[in-house]
């Protein structure tokens, strides 16, 4: 059971996570995750709460603040996903961002309505498929990645005002006025902050406006509680909120990406940027026992996997398995295996490739693929070949969630792609740019810096999006919002999120020791199980004996879940395995 607290009632943590909320192995699990992170949690952030109103639960509590005050004044959850947006932008810039792109599902239960908006990265006009190969056609190491060929045409700010045009209620200078506050005015800086600091100094560092964004005048990172002024980001926030898109991809900003790109060999053009536009896409759409799951469509891989393996498991008693138990485990793995197997063959972006995603999601086609499985034995990853769907032809990201009292819900995930993106930050404009070309396919076959294998659909081409695994993920029940989630971690979003859906449908666990649980993750290749600290020696040793390799690795994701009870009870799980993530209710 959860334990109730007034509203936006907080307690300071400090290594260790009341033991009112959290079972004891929860606790011994969690701070064995923070030892290996390095995190310390302290500071003000909220417990798992209940709140009869309305729920907003992020990566940063200063973001969730300001989230909240938009609701407290009658705003509504679109309106309070954009504000945070931007306050993360600020916040967070080591993966909140404008300089970057992403996805965003709402679900607005009174107009039945589930709505994707894709506002991913686009490649530039003068990419080419061979652009980050040698002329031996081999791929170049780090040129998709810290280099400033590596960004896409930045897609946030238009994907974040095209939501509050369609959905929002409040002004554009309302929603980016908290950020510009934060940026103009600074905020004190968590342990976090500076850890990330000192971990990306080398690639920071190289960059002089980087260097003089994110250290002081001396060179040294700011300390944990230190102020934190960003003046540059203030100004581009400005131009936004008076005017809107043109304020970011056309006039001043416009002129310093560019000029940016000019002096560095990038690629973005002042028509690059003109010409992005988000898409209003229509959600992935598949059932679990009775549940409806929404998620991301391509460009992103998300949606259709996480339903594709849970078509798959669907075939088994999972709940009667067990939580975490070896035979779960080895279920969910194989599964894993013969979606990332597919997506390596089949993903892209559809507006360029024909990707069958209903034969992907059909339950016939997850048949014969259970069909493959061998409930005790491992099927090495070299066996497992991408199937046939019917209908072919031929470790930083941050994900946030809303609720609000009029049943409008928002799963938000966007990123810029590693933690710090390319490093560069464009001079003069105090925002970092994304390195999501990375996300495509340098060479068929070649694996990206996930490990992830690419292939032709996901080749380099001029206005392309390039392939994700972001999966803001909405679950229903009888018509109504009952799970809203999602979560950073690159190639292991999808896993990450299909286990917290899991561990609530199948375990019948509450949300809030759903997000702590261990987790698991398997992509194909490498052919290797990786687990988080908690997963039991033994069950270790069970899923080796069946043929599986076992590699113990540190935490995955840091997913922000929201729950709705059936008497529409609203219950905040903010994952504690990012130490700045906050769940807030009112």
């Amino acid at each position: 059971m959860f334990t109730r607290f007034q509203r936006k009632k907080t307690m300071n943590y400090k290594l260790i996570i009341s033991s009112l909320t959290l079972s004891a192995a929860s606790i011994i699990n969690i701070n064995t995750w923070a030892a290996t992170e390095q995190f310390i949690f302290e500071g003000d952030r909220s417990l798992p709460v209940e709140a009869s109103k309305a729920m907003v639960v992020t990566s940063h509590t200063l973001a969730t603040k300001v989230a909240v005050e938009v609701l407290k004044e009658g705003g509504n959850a679109i309106d309070a996903a954009v504000t945070a947006a931007f306050a993360l932008a600020v916040t967070q810039p080591r993966s909140g961002n404008i300089g970057g792109g992403g996805f965003m599902l709402i679900s607005k239960e009174q107009d039945k309505l589930v709505e994707a908006i894709d506002y991913r990265e686009k490649a530039p006009a003068a990419a080419t498929p061979t652009m980050f190969q040698d002329k031996a056609g081999n791929v170049v190491q780090n040129r998709s990645r810290f280099t400033h060929k590596a960004a896409g045409v930045p897609g946030t700010v238009a994907g974040l005002l095209k939501a509050l045009e369609r959905h929002g209620t409040i002004s554009r200078e309302r929603a980016l006025a908290p950020a510009i506050a934060l940026a103009e005015k600074g905020f004190k800086v968590p342990p976090r902050f500076t850890k990330g600091t000192q971990d990306a100094e080398k690639m920071l560092k190289k960059w002089p406006a980087s260097l003089k964004t994110f250290y002081k005048a001396d060179g040294s990172p700011y300390q944990p509680g230190e102020l934190f002024v960003q003046k540059d980001l203030a100004e581009t926030l400005k131009r936004i909120a008076k005017q809107g898109m043109a304020g970011f991809y056309e006039g001043k900003t416009a002129d310093l990406i560019v000029e940016e790109m000019k002096r560095h060999d990038g690629l973005i053009t002042h028509e690059d940027l003109k010409n992005y536009q988000p898409a209003i896409r229509k959600p992935v759409h598949g059932t679990y026992r009775g549940y409806d799951i929404y998620s991301m469509p391509t460009p992103s891989s998300g949606g259709i996997h996480i339903v594709q393996i849970l078509n798959i498991l669907e075939g088994y008693p999972i709940g009667s398995y067990g939580l975490n138990s070896a035979k779960t485990i080895h279920l969910m793995a194989e599964a894993m295996k013969r979606a990332y197997a597919d997506r390596a063959t089949y993903l892209g972006d559809s507006d360029f490739v024909n990707v069958p995603s209903k034969g992907l999601i059909d339950k016939e086609y997850a048949k014969t693929l259970r069909q493959q499985i061998s409930q005790d034995k491992a099927t090495p990853s070299k066996q497992v070949k991408p199937g046939n769907p019917p209908g072919y032809e031929s470790n930083e990201t941050t994900h946030f969630s809303i609720v609000d009292k009029w049943g409008n819900a928002v799963a938000n995930t966007y990123t810029i792609n590693f933690s710090y993106g390319s490093g560069i930050v464009v001079d003069g404009a105090g925002f970092l740019l994304n390195n999501e070309m990375d996300d495509f396919s340098a060479k068929t076959g070649e694996p990206n810096a996930y490990g992830l294998i690419g292939s032709d659909a996901n080749k380099v081409e001029p206005n392309k999006r390039m392939l994700s695994s972001m999966s803001p993920t909405i679950v229903k029940k009888d018509g109504k919002n009952f799970l809203i989630t999602g979560s950073p971690g690159g190639s292991r979003i999808i896993t990450t999120t299909l286990q917290v859906i899991m561990n609530v449908i199948d375990h019948k666990l509450n949300v809030q020791t759903a997000v702590n649980s261990p987790r698991i993750h398997h992509q194909w290749l490498p052919d290797e199980i990786r687990v988080e600290q908690g997963i039991s020696p033994d069950t270790v040793k069970l899923l080796e004996s069946m043929g599986h390799t076992v590699s113990e690795k540190p935490a995955m994701g840091a997913i922000q879940s929201i729950l709705v009870g059936p008497d529409g009870t609203l219950y905040g799980a903010a994952d504690p395995r990012r130490s700045t993530s906050s769940a807030m209710g009112l």
